[in-house]
């Protein structure tokens, strides 16, 4: 009488095992958030050094911190409106290095 009764058991054990495992596998497949078009409209965006403030300045561009995006805005007030991107070099702090990797963002417009 125990040998039926345990190899019942262990059957119904095993089928319920098998069963979650296979919930839990389909759950899995099924979660792929897609991430796409935030990142495209922040490329498409350009920064005007002309008119930008210190918070669009330090969000848009990559290294520059507060530090220097006040630099660029005490520039523009003491030396008037930036006649070209390059003119960017002129800001204590701004180098190659930061101009050229922000390059393609920015505008005098």
């Amino acid at each position: 009488m125990r040998n039926p009764y345990f190899s019942s058991l262990i059957f119904a054990f095993l089928a319920s095992l098998s069963l979650a495992t296979h919930a839990v596998q389909v759950t899995k497949t099924e979660v792929t958030p897609p991430v796409v078009a935030e990142h495209s409209t922040v490329q498409t965006s350009k920064v005007n050094l002309n008119t930008a403030d210190v918070s669009s300045l330090q969000r848009e561009l990559f290294g520059i911190g507060e530090a220097k995006a006040k630099a660029i805005i005490t520039y523009r007030e003491e030396n008037g409106p930036f006649a070209s991107i390059d003119e960017l070099l002129e800001v204590k702090g701004i180098g190659k290095t930061i101009l050229e990797r922000n390059r393609d963002k920015l505008t005098v417009n």
